[in-house]
């Protein structure tokens, strides 16, 4: 059965139909046409109610039941005229993936009439069932319940899928005592704290600011196969990633697939999806073919930071239930081939005023400059502080595979800024005396708007092998994984910032308070941050060993494994950060911290059951086919009495068949031992290093090594997975 599912897949790749995608003949005559904008809103809800959420849209504040009650009725109103029926509140649980439950606006008043409704409370808040969604031990099971709360800041939209319509509202989820749930809350309350930290900052440069928010622009990376060939894989349609495969005579070595022709298959795919995207408000802009063999990636225009979230988390869903109408199967794993470049999603973040200024944007004056100085110096002090907890941000079975690994960075954090910031920062660091005084001014002006065309020249060919880059107005977190929540490195991220920024203002009004002008003040307290964080500036090759060993002596962790990298949340820094900042309670990191466990847990302990299966129950019937085949050859030749010399090559063969044969199924033995005893570890950090370790670490790649010769040596026909050469090459 499972032969013919690989060659069935591959004859069936000559009958395949390209998809034909009605697209609109211009973007804007259908972008948002499924999102409650603010002009649908004005449309459908009364002055009053408008004002309303404009207002709590603006301060964050919740909306009370009354105006809840008019805007849900506008709501309805305007679903029902797109033919929706039900509604839902669309969360997104510690699982990297979104929730929903469907609720129809059907019900039946007490006289048993029929009526189409949707009362204020059932848009502010709701309570599904919280039992099944991970906890970190935070409630038990008795107490299991949870509220969805709206998130007036991010739009209500409609899904559609297949013929059916649904309102979703985008909500946060919070446990019956009020511990965060999900990846939105703590994002929301990081967004907040930067806010309020940036305002404190601008306030030296520009009394106007009033409001400053975080900007994000995803770079979502995907591979794009066949769905008969994943199928027939059952690696992949368990793990999300192939735990066997030979890599192929060609691979991305030639380099012809980054930027090259999109394929006429995937062209239909990827134009359906953003059709999709678009009726949603996500601001798409390019799509391309990435480095490696059949993988993708697509990128939209800014947005603030919770809607490019939410945007990110929903463009997922979209693009793999769109994908399955063309006959193909997106991949979101961080690496689902080995040999070849892994996925991950480029966070490029910056922050921006409610006066229309970038803070990460070099100025044109010396009031301007001092004031991206000021941004850019504290997010470099803010990485090289918190850099243990920026990592674990980035921490997951998936991305274990990809850091550090082709195209992806290192697990070592550190920040690539380019020659010309680098000098000047240089010039500020080396000041005679370290002391500015009066006659300095001219020192502010550091000649950064004389280099600006440099400054972007030498940040477009940026570092590849930096985690964390400056890119000329925003920093790119490079080392984020495919698969991933962005809200979870991005609640770190703004964080951390927010933090440094806060100490920032503190020093700075100690110079001042010491008689030191503003400008001096602030000028002394960045050349402190820039001699306190320069260990994580580095502009080399980030894959060299003798970077490793640099790192080593500057100080900066190297931490390679999700387990360990995940202590980062529990040291007294993180604690202390996070709760000084109302983004965790000491009680939510612990479950935070337990939770990731758990899923490092879960996720090995089904790739090393997969394999076992696989290797068992697949590949070693293949090898003894192969074998009995190679031993009645043998036979043969002997019973026609030729000499051993003429058989010589089937018999080193199948020795060495036998040999992998004998070293695979020993192997799986040993890592099966090796799971019962890491499943009866109690302690979940020792669990999941057991898992790390001694079966993931030492088994894996053992097994695998011999599954793979024998791909190369088993007769193709009776090898029944199909190959790297076919997924990869054959649309």
């Amino acid at each position: 059965m499972m032969q013919s599912l690989r060659f069935k897949a591959i004859d069936n790749l000559a009958t395949n139909q390209n998809v034909i995608v009605k697209a609109s003949t211009k973007i804007t005559a259908i972008f948002g046409e499924n999102v409650f904008t603010h002009k649908t809103a004005r449309q459908f809800l009364s002055d009053e109610a408008y004002k309303s959420l404009l207002a709590s849209i603006k301060s964050g504040k919740k909306i009370d039941r009354v105006m809840g009650g008019q805007i849900a009725n506008g709501l309805r109103a305007w679903a029902e005229t797109k033919g929706v029926t039900h509604y839902t509140h669309w969360f997104q649980p510690l699982t990297d993936l979104s929730a929903e439950k469907h609720d129809s606006f059907f019900t039946l008043k007490g006289d048993g009439t029929p009526i189409e409704e949707f009362e204020g409370a059932a848009l502010i808040q709701q309570e599904p069932d919280a039992s099944s969604f991970p906890s970190g031990g935070l409630r038990a099971t008795f107490e299991a319940r949870g509220y969805t709360a709206w998130d007036p800041s991010s739009p209500p939209f409609i899904m559609e899928i297949g013929n059916g319509k649904t309102l979703c509202i985008p909500t946060i989820f919070v446990s019956y005592t009020g511990e965060s749930l999900d990846a939105k809350t703590p994002l929301l309350k990081a967004l907040v704290a930067l806010d309020k930290a940036a305002v404190d900052v601008c306030q030296y440069f520009d009394k106007n600011v009033t409001k400053v928010t975080a900007t994000l622009g995803w770079e979502q990376e995907y591979f794009v196969i066949d769905a008969g060939m994943v199928n027939a894989r059952p690696d992949l349609v368990m793990t999300g990633r192939t735990v066997f495969g030979h890599a192929p005579a060609k691979g991305q070595q030639l380099e012809d697939h980054y930027f090259g022709a999109i394929p006429e298959r995937i062209y239909a795919f990827m134009r359906d999806y953003e059709q999709e995207a678009y009726k949603l408000g996500i601001p798409l802009r390019t799509r391309h073919n990435e480095v490696a063999p059949s993988q993708f990636e697509c990128a939209p225009i800014y947005e603030e930071a919770n809607l490019a979230v939410d945007h990110n988390t929903l463009l997922m869903d979209v693009m793999t239930r769109v994908a399955k109408r063309h006959g193909l199967i997106v991949l979101l794993h961080e690496k689902p081939f080995a040999g070849i470049n892994g996925s991950g999603k480029h966070n490029n973040w910056s922050i921006a005023t409610d006066t229309g200024v970038n803070l990460l944007a070099p100025g044109k004056t010396p009031k301007t400059n001092l004031m991206f100085l000021t941004f850019f110096v504290n997010t470099i002090k803010a990485v090289n502080d918190y850099s243990a907890l920026l990592r674990a941000s980035i921490a997951s079975a998936g991305n274990d595979h990809r850091l550090g690994a082709n195209e992806a960075p290192p697990a070592i954090i550190s920040i690539f800024i380019g020659k010309y910031l680098s000098e000047v920062l240089n010039q500020v660091e080396t000041r005679v005396g370290g002391k500015f005084d009066e006659q300095d001014e001219a020192m502010l002006k550091l000649d950064i708007h004389k280099t600006i065309p440099e400054l972007m020249l030498d940040n477009t060919d940026r570092n590849r092998t930096s985690p964390f880059a400056f890119t000329g107005n925003k920093f790119e977190f490079r080392a984020v994984g495919s698969a991933a929540n962005c809200a979870i490195n991005m609640t770190v991220l703004n964080t951390i910032v927010a933090q440094t920024l806060k100490q920032f203002k503190k020093d700075v009004d100690t110079f001042i308070e010491g008689g030191d002008k503003k400008e001096i003040a602030i000028m002394h307290v960045i050349q402190k941050y820039i001699v306190e964080s320069k260990s994580v500036l580095f502009e080399g090759d980030g894959y060299s060993e003798e970077w490793a060993n640099e790192a080593a002596k500057r100080g900066l962790p190297n931490v390679k494994t999700t387990p360990l990298a995940l202590d980062a949340y529990l040291s007294k820094l993180s604690k202390d950060l996070f709760e000084s900042n109302d983004i965790y309670t000491h009680a939510e990191l612990e479950a935070r911290h337990e939770i990731m466990l758990e899923a490092y847990i879960k996720k090995v302990q089904i790739e090393a059951r997969t394999m076992g299966e696989l290797a068992t129950s697949v590949i070693l019937p293949s090898a003894v086919k192969y074998q009995n085949v190679l031993i009645e050859n043998i036979n043969g030749l002997k019973a026609a009495g030729l000499p051993a010399s003429a058989f010589s090559n089937q018999m080193s063969i199948l020795e060495e068949i036998s040999n992998h044969i004998n070293a695979m199924s020993t192997n799986v033995r040993d890592m099966i031992e090796a799971r019962k005893k890491a499943n009866v570890i109690a302690d979940t950090r020792e669990k999941a290093i057991a898992y790390c370790d001694d079966i993931k670490g030492e088994h894996f790649d053992e097994i695998r090594y011999h599954v793979d010769k024998l791909e190369l040596l088993v007769d193709d026909a009776y090898w029944t997975l199909p190959k790297y050469r076919e997924m990869l090459f054959l649309r």
